[in-house]
């Protein structure tokens, strides 16, 4: 049997630019790379945004429907999910991420499962077979950070007997953490014993991993979403070749290279001499332009501006980005936290959540009352549900 796995698609990432349709043709060719395999795994955020528009889940259901031209596993039976149907092809199962997560609504993952293009999992799961051998794959999708852990400890995911068994999160998972501004509240310590492979999406740098009896992949992402970091190494997906239990990583084909370098313009010296210099390191044949991104120290005040778009026409066969800081220890500090925020896309609901939980714990609420569940009420317009569950944490 022989699984792919990939994740962090970001379907519609960068729109209105010259790299949105990278997130589509990179997806497609994961798709494409996969048809040799009998089950195809997706770890959350399929999408970019929470409400995709039209034009974006039309290609993604142009994308998916690639898997019905293979064969593939055939589903044994639901783990506390009902299957409606017989899967054509070769089946994928999907979490939804934190891009997609909405809270008391179907999200647009959910709408690709009702339009019977994936299996959508939310700690529930699927046995599959093929060729004798049964994997089970049980699914936790993206939920608050804050509540990670509690949610993984109430739902309890048991491995299935018989099986090669598989766990899908997608969260921060110390010491594996996106972002530096995340609440992390789950490790590897309190991942559940006995599964034969953990698979996390959330963490766009791909990796594997054994750490006590616990063996984690991190696939990455498909689409490189500028982030420092994401130049070291190629964008592409995993197979799983079992009864054998071994991973290959295998680089998405024709991909958009992606480099990133700090320049710090240092007093006295020549700032397109600088950065020409760091641009001529990148000239090469590519199949598409490579982006690069630039990140512009300097300690005093330069028209950056004026200057990089005289050096981007110089370079048309690149596609740059750049963003410029002062060099000043506070500033520096700030601007860290901004990007940072700008980059993670923090949605409204971790806001929300964030801002009901402070509210409550300075009003004198239990540390231990349900904020997600309280939030989702609110959220739904159920202030009776809401009333009844902040009176009962009252007593």
């Amino acid at each position: 049997m022989k699984i792919a796995i990939f994740s962090d698609l970001h379907l519609g990432f960068a729109p209105n630019t010259p790299l949105e349709q990278d997130s589509f043709d990179n997806a497609e060719q994961a798709l494409k790379q996969s048809l040799d395999c009998d089950l195809i795994i997706i770890c959350g955020d399929l999408f970019d945004e929470k409400f995709p528009k039209p034009d974006e889940i039309n290609k993604a259901l142009n994308i998916f429907s690639l898997a019905k031209k293979g064969n593939g596993a055939r589903i044994v039976q639901g783990i506390n999910k009902e299957i409606h149907e017989e899967i054509k092809g070769i089946p994928i199962v999907a979490l939804h991420g934190t891009h997609e997560r909405w809270s008391g609504k179907p999200n647009a993952v959910q709408v690709l499962e009702s339009a019977g293009r994936l299996i959508h999992l939310h700690k529930n799961g699927v046995i599959f077979e093929c060729d004798g051998m049964k994997v089970a794959v049980q699914g936790m999708s993206g939920v608050p950070e804050r509540f990670a852990a509690q949610i993984l400890e109430e739902w309890s995911p048991k491995p299935i007997e018989g099986c090669y068994n598989i766990l899908l999160l997608h969260q921060n998972i110390h010491p594996f953490i996106y972002s530096p501004l995340e609440t992390c509240t789950l490790s590897v310590d309190n991942l559940p014993e006995g599964f034969d492979l953990i698979i996390n999406g959330h963490i766009h740098k791909n990796r594997v991993e054994k750490i006590g009896k616990k063996r984690i992949l991190l696939p990455g992402s498909t689409i490189v979403t500028q982030l420092k970091g994401e130049e070291q190494g190629d964008k592409g997906i995993y197979k799983l070749f079992l009864p054998k239990d071994i991973l290959v990583f295998e680089p998405i084909k024709d991909a958009r290279k992606f480099f990133f370098e700090e320049v710090e313009i240092k007093e006295g010296e020549n700032f397109r001499e600088k950065v020409t210099s760091v641009l001529d390191r990148y000239k090469g044949e590519y199949n598409k332009k490579p982006l690069i991104k630039l990140r512009i120290k300097c300690n005093k005040f330069v028209n950056i501006d004026k200057e990089m778009k005289s050096i981007i026409k110089s370079y048309d066969n690149f596609i740059i980005k750049y963003s410029k800081e002062v060099l000043s220890d506070q500033l520096e500090e700030r601007a860290h936290i901004l990007r940072e925020a700008r980059e993670r896309k923090f949605s409204i609901d971790e806001i929300g959540i964030r801002i009901l939980e402070d509210n409550l714990k300075n009003n004198n609420f239990s540390k231990d009352i349900d904020f997600l569940k309280l939030f989702e009420y609110f959220s739904d317009g159920d202030l009776n549900s809401a009333k009844k569950l902040l009176l009962v944490d009252k007593g």
